[in-house]
């Protein structure tokens, strides 16, 4: 136990080379461990996702410092990460969960008008929306566009209009 107390040292103690092997153990460690729980957090990034990637940060940081014991650090990343996988797991499955921890898309534009609530309730401006319009489906008007929505991961989705009405050939 003395050589790995050495290795690795302890407290805020640490050399460079101690705490540089902490960094190369801790950035395996993670990555080991993203790619086996199948880590969706880098990909879709969700308010669920991103309260995970900076409290997994933390606690892997706290190790590399010294700031906390390294294996129970460890220990405690791996468990963080496999609680989120089975939450991820149970909301696949359960419309309630997910909208709990995933959230829900809002509707900003419906119907030709804007909903001035829900841009409030995600600090938008008709101008993030115009932004977003002329970005997504390159025109400078709402005309074209059948409706919008703040999705659950932040982002903006523009849905266009068909190309014909309905009721008209």
């Amino acid at each position: 136990m003395q050589h790995l107390d050495d290795f690795f040292g302890h407290s805020t103690d640490l050399t460079l080379l101690q705490m540089s092997v902490r960094a190369i153990v801790v950035f395996f460690f993670a990555l080991i461990l993203v790619r086996l729980l199948g880590m969706r957090a880098f990909g879709i990034k969700s308010a669920f996702d991103t309260c995970i990637i900076i409290i997994l940060g933390a606690i892997l940081g706290r190790g590399v410092v010294g700031a906390s014991p390294f294996i129970p650090t460890l220990v405690a990343s791996a468990i963080l990460l496999i609680i989120h996988k089975l939450i991820a797991s149970i909301s696949v499955n359960n419309d309630r969960i997910s909208h709990l921890v995933k959230g829900v898309p809002v509707s900003l534009f419906k119907n030709g008008e804007l909903n001035k609530k829900n841009l409030r309730r995600c600090s938008l401006s008709e101008g993030d929306i115009m932004e977003e319009v002329r970005r997504r489906i390159n025109q400078k008007t709402l005309d074209d566009v059948e409706e919008i929505y703040m999705e659950r991961t932040g982002k903006i989705s523009v849905i266009q209009k068909s190309e014909t009405e309905p009721g008209t050939l």
